[in-house]
Order: C-alpha cells, then sequence, then structure tokens
C-alpha cells in the first residue's frame, strides 16, 4: 500500500501540470490576465445576482402574486442589501463569522418565535409592504 502512495502523487503532480498548461494556452477576450479576471468575476457577480433575486421572487411567489413579489425584491433598501451582503461575506469568509452569523439568525428566529403567530406575520407582512411601496416604478 506504501509504493502506490508515491505513484498517486506522481500522477497528481502530471496531471495537474498538464491542467495548468493546458489551461495557460487558452485565450481570454483580453490579452490582459487581470482584465480576463475582472471579466470573469463580474460575469459571475451579476449571474449570482440575478439567480438571488431569481430565488427570492419564486419563494415569495408562493404566497403572493407575480407582481407584488417582484416588487417586494425591487423595494428592498441598500442598507438591507449592504447587511445581507456583509453578513453573507462574514459567514463565509472564516468559522468564527459563520458562527456569528449563524448564531445571529438563530436568535431572531427563536425571538420571531416568542411572538404569537399573528404578531409575527403582521410584522413580516408590515415590512413587505413598506418594500413593495419602496420599489422603483417601471415608467
Amino acid at each position: 500500500m506504501a509504493a502506490k502512495a508515491p505513484k498517486l502523487k506522481s500522477a497528481a503532480r502530471k496531471a495537474a501540470a498538464t491542467t495548468k498548461s493546458t489551461l495557460a494556452k487558452v485565450p481570454g477576450p483580453s490579452s490582459n490576465p487581470a482584465t480576463n479576471l475582472l471579466i470573469m468575476d463580474v460575469a459571475m457577480r451579476g449571474a449570482s445576482m440575478i439567480f438571488g433575486r431569481a430565488m427570492e421572487k419564486a419563494l415569495l411567489r408562493a404566497r403572493y402574486s407575480d407582481g407584488k413579489a417582484a416588487d417586494i425584491v425591487k423595494g428592498r433598501s441598500m442598507v438591507q442589501s449592504m447587511a445581507a451582503t456583509g453578513a453573507a461575506r462574514m459567514a463565509t469568509r472564516s468559522v468564527p463569522g459563520f458562527l456569528v452569523v449563524t448564531g445571529g439568525l438563530l436568535a431572531k428566529a427563536i425571538f420571531d418565535r416568542t411572538l404569537s403567530r399573528r404578531e409575527a406575520v403582521r410584522r413580516g407582512e408590515e415590512t413587505f409592504a413598506e418594500q413593495a411601496a419602496n420599489a422603483p416604478d417601471e415608467t
């Protein structure tokens, strides 16, 4: 069994080198690799944002009309968006960050459970009504 380990390492190194040399030959839209990385980063973030908003709308459509679901998503304030982005970054950067964010979300869920069901639903409906009212008009 010990004899196979060096062969596996050797094969893995060879595969990695082959992949690296192949990727180096793939041209990007620019001859500058930093520009190519920037283009890829913007494209990935844009696709992620579009997918995220589509998922939010799909979840909201289970309870609201298509128009209201779209308005709720569009009406999110800059502070709400920045808080969600900051929490997501904090959670993905480190284990302590993940634990802090998870703990905060768990605390919020427990707080919501301490309220009566009607009160929790009423507060959520009010928040969504405000967000829908803040949505920019499509004129």
